[in-house]
């Protein structure tokens, strides 16, 4: 059981601490996301330690009979203590933070120091990678040794499970709520590990025997680690996610608006404010297009002042006449007739006919309070529009054609 669920395990846990490790160059000062990075390393060593060949080649190595347990189980104290230390830091003010996680650090080396000593009494001469806690549970040192460690990991445990059940009620997030709802539940499940454990060493005192619940130490004490990792990775997940999505959908975004603010450079190269970079680069190297947007947006804000004389009250007009036929309303409508008067202006500004009396453009009443708001309705805009061609008469000509707007 042992062999089947702990590379699950190292594998949650590898994974989050390769995703952490890279924010440590970027957020050193942050001791919750140390803390954090941390409890991922120790745990994924845990796992990787306590593996049966890991093992064995470990024991071949240094040379000492089941050398693996005390150091895999140091790496559990560790991150029993890192743990604590990273609950610290959410829920407390920063100079108690470090007062609790230095208090923390220095209890599991007092705990990690004991059961060194008493694993050095023990000497065990058989290699035992499945089922050391059974087969040794008979030994008096053995017994004090897994009191210990198990009485540290059953406290650390019933600790992050009522805390974390507890501040997720404050939660300033839901992502965040969860994770620690899932930390909780996972700490709870890993208390069957412990009483298994525990039920060993009073199976030799009272003889009797739990070597039948050994596959359900290993289940709860993994499945409940597992949930216990998960649940404090969800908020970074989560945060990550977004962050993905935002980075997606900028680029999207500012794809949407080329062929749009393109047609409006060529008119007049000075509403950009600097030459912008290929976009097909910009992704290669992975940059965010959240500020080139932005820039995008009033370019192209800039653009529509640098047309104004050239609005035909009779195109407005027209387009109103056509797209509200077509069952377009509101916003929409809005959109799809000032793309028609942007074409429109367009082809007057080539041929360097300015109106005497300009119409306003048919969104300058919108309520576009935020950016957001103004990027959501160019996008409208942008969708409605087509660039006019270098042949396109001007207005006025009798051969002129009509919009090419797409709806």
């Amino acid at each position: 059981m042992k062999d089947i669920l702990h590379p699950l395990c190292l594998l949650i846990a590898g994974t989050g601490f390769l995703f952490l490790v890279r924010d440590l160059g970027k957020s050193r000062r942050d001791p919750a996301l140390v803390a954090l990075a941390f409890t991922y390393g120790f745990s994924a060593l845990s796992y990787a330690i306590s593996l049966t060949w890991v093992w064995v080649r470990i024991d071949g190595t240094l040379g000492v009979t089941n050398i693996a347990v005390p150091l895999a189980q140091s790496c559990v104290v560790l991150v029993l203590a890192l743990q604590g230390t990273v609950l610290a830091h959410w829920s407390k003010p920063p100079a108690e933070a470090r007062r609790r996680g230095r208090l923390l650090l220095t209890a599991a080396a007092v705990v990690i120091v004991c059961m060194g000593v008493l694993f050095v009494l023990l000497t065990p001469a058989t290699q035992r990678p499945t089922d050391f806690s059974l087969y040794y549970a008979h030994d008096p040192f053995f017994q004090t040794y897994l009191t210990l460690y198990i009485a540290t990991y059953t406290a650390a445990e019933f600790y992050l499970a009522r805390s974390c059940w507890k501040y997720a009620r404050t939660a300033s997030s839901p992502s965040i709520a969860r994770g620690l709802r899932l930390t909780s539940i996972g700490a709870v499940i890993t208390l069957g590990y412990s009483a298994i454990r525990i039920g060993a060493v009073l199976g030799a005192v009272f003889d009797f025997s739990v070597q039948h619940l050994d596959p359900y130490a290993w289940l709860c004490g993994d499945i409940g680690a597992a949930l216990t990792q998960v649940g404090y990775f969800l908020p970074t997940l989560t945060q990550r996610t977004a962050a993905v999505r935002g980075w997606c959908t900028a680029h999207l975004r500012y794809r949407r608006l080329h062929h749009l603010w393109s047609a409006m450079d060529r008119a007049d190269p000075g509403i950009a404010l600097r030459r912008p970079a290929r976009q097909r680069d910009e992704l290669l190297r992975g940059r965010s297009a959240h500020f080139p947007l932005l820039r995008r947006r009033v370019e192209i804000r800039g653009g529509q002042t640098l047309l104004r004389r050239y609005l035909d009250p009779a195109v407005r007009a027209d387009a109103e006449v056509r797209h509200g036929a077509a069952g377009l309303t509101g916003a929409v409508l809005a959109a799809a007739v000032t793309a028609d008067q942007i074409r429109a202006a367009l082809v007057r500004h080539r041929a360097g006919e300015p109106v005497d009396a300009p119409a306003d453009y048919a969104d300058a009443d919108l309520p576009l309070a935020t950016p957001e708001d103004e990027l959501l309705h160019l996008q409208r805009v942008a969708a409605h529009f087509t660039p006019p061609g270098q042949g396109t008469p001007a207005p006025g000509d009798p051969h002129s054609a009509p919009s090419g707007a797409r709806t």
